[in-house]
């Protein structure tokens, strides 16, 4: 078998391809996102009109919000962002179990009793609980045993005011399975009709860590995002995977071989809007993703944030374009060329020429596109910026 490169001259947008993923997208291209958090969310939804062949490679780094008691009483990987994401992704048609889909995104109130909330659980655990009593057989009893695991490994002092049950589900499922995230979000993604695949970036139970220009260490995805803590007063100078949040040690993660399966099946690499270290950065830590990247000759886009991003308030956009080089040739190499880790950075048309022509000069094709309409402003209209994805691949 041989490999041959080939290119093709693309109209923005192209609508011919666009049309013919709409008509069909259970044959649309597969897109391959590294993200996390919520910033994609949008755009994953709209994007099953396109394809339910999307790929979501997500960062389980989170140490904040609702993952954070789960870490903390489990010792295992966030699974908030991948359980958005499974839900962003679910089949919403008549096809499709929006029971199920009503459990998975059912938060408990955070204002009621403790006694009230761990009843409200053993009634789920029972089947008599109206939001599982709705589940149809044998989903039904599958949930029912992911949440029995989860009681019965849940410390007494655990609070479950707020709690997703999503979530429950999901830490269920991750210690009824030696501890393997794989196989319950597996399940999930069968449960709600997942239009698309989603998984985490790797299987390692690891925290984020960086190191600051001032010199302070700084351990923990919550203490680096500026939105559950102040924001950072000193620009990141070093950002690491890191085994605990006690310790100050760097550590290392493996890109499993089923990711990088992914990658090199991919019609094209996007590295998706959020947070720029703790949501892309992060995805970019574990060892053989650039490697991976380098290796897929497929368009390979760059979609910047929108607005203040309290990580990287230092960097303009060519600095962002710079450092996201910087961190996929940690791997793939400190030679490897620009063109084999990324080709195109998609911007709005209202992005000044002043701050792309850096990027420009790197070889690199800036695409100035309408991406923010007035109901979706200042965020990227998820329609422009799915079709821009789906004419590139």
């Amino acid at each position: 078998m041989s490999e041959v490169t080939i290119t093709r001259a693309v109209r923005m947008p192209d609508l011919f391809r666009i049309e013919r993923f709409l008509s069909n997208p259970k044959l649309g291209p597969q897109l391959l996102f590294f993200s996390g958090g919520s910033a994609l969310n949008g755009v994953a939804q709209g994007l099953k009109r396109y394809t339910h062949n999307s790929v979501h490679l997500v960062t389980p780094f989170d140490s904040g919000g609702s993952s954070q008691g789960l870490r903390l009483a489990f010792d295992m990987p966030a699974i908030g962002d991948l359980r958005s994401r499974l839900m962003a992704l679910a089949d919403e048609t008549v096809l499709g179990h929006p029971e199920v889909f009503r459990l998975f995104t059912h938060r408990f109130a955070k204002s009621a009793r403790p006694d009230d909330l761990r009843g409200q659980l053993d009634r789920m655990i029972a089947g008599t609980h109206q939001l599982v009593e709705a589940i149809e057989q044998p989903m039904r009893m599958l949930i029912q045993n992911q949440l029995g695991v989860f009681r019965t490994a849940c410390p007494a002092t655990f609070d479950l005011r707020g709690a997703s049950i999503g979530n429950l589900i999901l830490a269920g499922g991750y210690l009824g399975q030696n501890q393997q995230l794989e196989p319950i979000i597996f399940l999930v993604s069968k449960l709600v009709g997942v239009q698309g695949t989603v998984r985490a970036i790797t299987d390692d139970n690891l925290h984020l860590g960086a190191e600051l220009a001032s010199g302070e260490v700084i351990i923990g995805q919550h203490l680096l995002t500026g939105k559950e803590h102040p924001a950072l007063t000193s620009p990141i100078k070093e950002f690491f995977l890191n085994s605990g949040l006690k310790s100050k040690d760097p550590a290392t993660a493996l890109f499993p071989d089923r990711n990088r399966s992914l990658v090199q099946t991919a019609d094209l690499i996007c590295f998706a809007p959020g947070s720029f270290y703790t949501s892309l950065v992060a995805n970019l830590l574990p060892k053989g993703v650039g490697k991976a990247v380098a290796s897929r000759t497929v368009p390979k886009v760059y979609v910047p944030s929108l607005g203040e991003d309290p990580e990287a308030r230092n960097l303009n956009l060519a600095d962002r374009v710079h450092t996201l080089l910087t961190y996929l040739r940690l791997d793939a190499g400190a030679d490897c060329p620009t063109h084999r880790l990324l080709n195109f950075v998609i911007v709005d048309s209202s992005v000044p020429d002043a701050e792309t022509a850096e990027i420009s000069a790197c070889g690199i094709t800036v695409l100035k596109l309408d991406l923010i309409t007035i109901k979706s402003a200042p965020y990227y209209d998820a329609v422009p910026l799915c079709e821009a994805l789906v004419s590139l691949a």
